[in-house]
């Protein structure tokens, strides 16, 4: 199922596949920042500003399920390329919806979809080219830092010119969509790794965990997956929104602050994860969860008096923690699939990690009940829980 082409071994082959990737990462998370511009400007109510996050992740997910399967039997290329499309086709229309909430959930569910082809085809396609190119364990890294640039980069980047360029609305959008036509570009260049083929497979097998991995999947990659994702929505979603009063006229800056820091933290653990993953020895998702859980911890200070250090302290214990989870995460993934389903159990892993994104909008319903900070108690105790699980699974599983 796999095509030759010459130069397919070249260790730098994946290199042309990143840019889409960074842009893609980029166009989904700049919008981040600029909620907190959203709410100054338009006077959204955190209800709103909780749909808008809710309508990307209802985009990203069924994203994750036919980009996953069509690249599998259409190609990597033609997908990422669709992909990189709607991306610039989401920026539009956000650029074009400042003031209207239906608009920027259109422009949100666009962009999920997007998002979601640079995600699953691109983390699929850096693991095929790596191998080609000699560095197979390097896939998975490669992929979630590569990644991490554009969710990094793009919160920065957008943040920073909505906070002190002009057209703050606009601007930002108009920079991501003129570096996703470079990548569309560089992307055309890329090598194929599958051919057309594969349709034997309806959709649902297509995302079917294989069998010999089923048990391992639900008992030790399902408890940690939502809390990838949780960890940055914590930090730079639910943080934040903690103090928007004590940083008055900084609001936008603040959090693009804690989002960059975040996801530099990320960055810098991703990019040196090797040697910490074999160390580790498999452990190294318990113990990203295990800082994802401190890191909640960390934000009570700000919840119950609005101090902004504990949200600057918890940002890279979020940042690390978000790190080890995820490399780790895809790598075991990566290591149950078979080349013919690859691109569908990276959407399923995928799809589970970005339920975390979910949780600021559970935390903020049930404030109506409970206060935050009691409920950040409980998220740190779910946490533990669910590692606890996973901890009785990679036991079980050696066993």
């Amino acid at each position: 199922m796999t095509r030759e082409h010459p130069g397919t071994s070249s260790a730098r082959a994946w290199l042309l596949v990143a840019p889409a990737m960074i842009v893609l990462g980029w166009g989904g998370n700049q919008f981040l920042p600029l909620l907190q511009l959203y709410r100054q400007q338009s006077g959204y109510t955190q209800v709103q500003v909780n749909i808008l996050v809710a309508v990307y992740v209802l985009g990203i997910v069924p994203g994750f399920a036919l980009s996953g399967a069509w690249s599998d039997r259409f190609g990597r290329k033609p997908i990422l390329l669709v992909g990189v499309v709607l991306g610039i086709v989401g920026s539009v229309i956000l650029a074009a919806s400042a003031s209207s909430l239906a608009g920027l959930c259109v422009g949100r569910f666009v962009s999920g979809l997007s998002v979601a082809a640079g995600m699953v085809v691109g983390t699929s396609w850096v693991k095929e080219l790596s191998v080609r190119g000699g560095r197979a364990e390097a896939g998975a890294r490669r992929a979630s830092a590569v990644l991490t640039i554009g969710f990094g980069g793009g919160a920065g980047v957008g943040g920073a010119l909505a906070q002190f360029a002009p057209l703050p609305s606009v601007l930002p959008y108009i920079v991501q969509i003129a570096a996703s036509v470079a990548a569309f570009v560089a992307l055309l260049a890329a090598v194929e790794t599958r051919t057309s083929g594969g349709q034997g497979k309806s959709l649902l097998g297509d995302l079917r965990i294989p069998k010999r991995s089923r048990a391992r999947f639900v008992a030790v990659v399902l408890p940690l997956a939502p809390w990838v994702f949780a960890a940055p929505a914590l930090s730079f979603a639910v943080g934040p929104s903690l103090v928007g009063q004590a940083v008055p006229g900084f609001a936008v800056g603040f959090a693009t602050l804690v989002t960059v820091i975040t996801l530099g933290f990320g960055w810098v653990t991703q990019f040196v994860s090797g040697p910490i993953l074999r160390a580790l020895r498999g452990r190294a998702g318990l113990v990203g969860v295990a800082l994802i859980a401190v890191g909640a911890l960390l934000l009570i200070p700000a919840a119950t008096s609005q101090q902004v250090w504990p949200v600057l302290l918890a940002a890279p214990v979020f940042g690390i923690g978000y790190g080890l989870s995820m490399v780790s995460g895809l790598t075991t993934v990566q290591a149950m699939a078979t080349p013919d389903d690859l691109a569908g159990l990276t959407a399923v892993y995928y799809s589970l990690t970005y339920a975390g994104f979910l949780l600021p909008a559970i935390l903020a319903a049930l404030t109506a009940v409970s206060p935050i900070w009691v409920l950040l108690i409980a998220t740190s105790a779910a946490i533990v829980v669910c590692a606890l699980i996973a901890a009785r699974g990679m036991h079980s599983r050696r066993d």
